[in-house]
Parts: C-alpha cells; sequence; structure tokens
C-alpha cells in the first residue's frame, strides 16, 4: 500500500496546540507512572494490565472543571491516537486515582465523564506503538474551564476542542515515553519495565 495510506506519523497537531488559555493559567501536571526518564510504566499498556495510571495536579485559580486528553502523535495514521478522554473532573480535586473503571462514569472522578478513546469505547486505552517503530510520546493534557460542559459521552474531541478554546483558562501537560522494540533489541523498557536505557532518536 502507499506510502500516503500508511504515514510514519501523525500529520496533525495535538489539542494541546490548538487551545489556548483566555488567561496566563498554568497547570504542572504529575504522574508516578512516569519513572524519572520520562518511560510509561509498562502496567499501563495493551500488553500490561492496561489500567489507567494515577494524575496529579496543582490548583489554578478560576477553575471550575478539568478536562483530560491523551493523545499519541506518533502513531503511524492521520490522526493522534486518543487513548483517555475525560471532562467534568470538578475544580476541587487535584488528581485521579489509578485503575479508573472503563464506563462512561467510573467511581473515584467526583462525577466526571469519560469520553470515546480511538477504539470507541470509554476510558483508558493502553500504549500499543508498533514493535520497532521507536518511541512514542504520550501527552498528558490537562485544561482547567471556567465552566462545566454538557455534552454526551459519545461526543468527538474535534467538537470538544471548538468548546475548549472559549472556556479555558488554564492548560498544562506531562509527556510519556513508551516502545515496544525489535526482537534484536534487548532489553525492552516494554517488557522488563526497566526504563534506564536511552531511547532511540
Amino acid at each position: 500500500m502507499s506510502h500516503a495510506a500508511h504515514p510514519e506519523h501523525s500529520g496533525q497537531a495535538i489539542t494541546f496546540v490548538k487551545v489556548e488559555p483566555y488567561t496566563e493559567g498554568v497547570l504542572l501536571v504529575t504522574s508516578d507512572a512516569v519513572d524519572v526518564d520520562g518511560w510509561l510504566d509498562p502496567v499501563h499498556a495493551q500488553s500490561g494490565d492496561e489500567t489507567s495510571p494515577a494524575l496529579s495536579w496543582e490548583a489554578s485559580p478560576g477553575v471550575v472543571s478539568y478536562l483530560l486528553v491523551v493523545e499519541d502523535p506518533d502513531a503511524p495514521q492521520e490522526a493522534p491516537v486518543v487513548h483517555w478522554l475525560m471532562w467534568n473532573i470538578p475544580g476541587s480535586l487535584h488528581g485521579l486515582p489509578a485503575g479508573l473503571d472503563k464506563v462512561s462514569e467510573p467511581e473515584g472522578s467526583g462525577g466526571a465523564i469519560q469520553g470515546l478513546n480511538s477504539h470507541g469505547k470509554p476510558g483508558w486505552l493502553g500504549m500499543a506503538p508498533p514493535e520497532g517503530h521507536g518511541p512514542h510520546r504520550y501527552h498528558f493534557q490537562l485544561f482547567g474551564l471556567d465552566r462545566r460542559l454538557d455534552l454526551a459521552p459519545d461526543t468527538s474531541l474535534a467538537d470538544i476542542v471548538n468548546v475548549l478554546k472559549g472556556a479555558t483558562v488554564a492548560k498544562g501537560e506531562l509527556v510519556g515515553l513508551f516502545e515496544v522494540r525489535g526482537p534484536m533489541d534487548e532489553p525492552s523498557p516494554a517488557r522488563t519495565g526497566s526504563y534506564g536505557s536511552e531511547p532511540a532518536t
């Protein structure tokens, strides 16, 4: 098949690039699932337990609710892969626990709504980059909004982006790496959980 049908990486921008806050608010996002070298714990991959990672963030003034979207722009397809989409996270929350249920309204999220990932299902979609494709970047993008969103759980990310452009007061992101190496490239972080080696460039 043609190269156009299977691009090496996504040619479209992630949500973080498309949305600018109308104030200068900044969110600091952290996670124990990302180690000091930036690698995501393989337990969250499709080849692992595929549980959603825990996240933490610092509060920002004027935030009524938070929206989270996790995208992989290194996937060999036209649009970034959506791994997680959640909105109406209460402004009073400063984080999410690990292992949220893959349902539209999971317990432990303060009444937040989980939208559809790129597989058309609610909740976290584990990492599963093509073997030997190199490290993929998983952008955990958090937006602080001045309102709650009255949106159906199956609302598309494109429609959500249009709403974000007029409602965002702060944003921040955390980037985690994950790679599935070829059989000749050992040791592999994806297989051993050892993240001490340098990623390929």
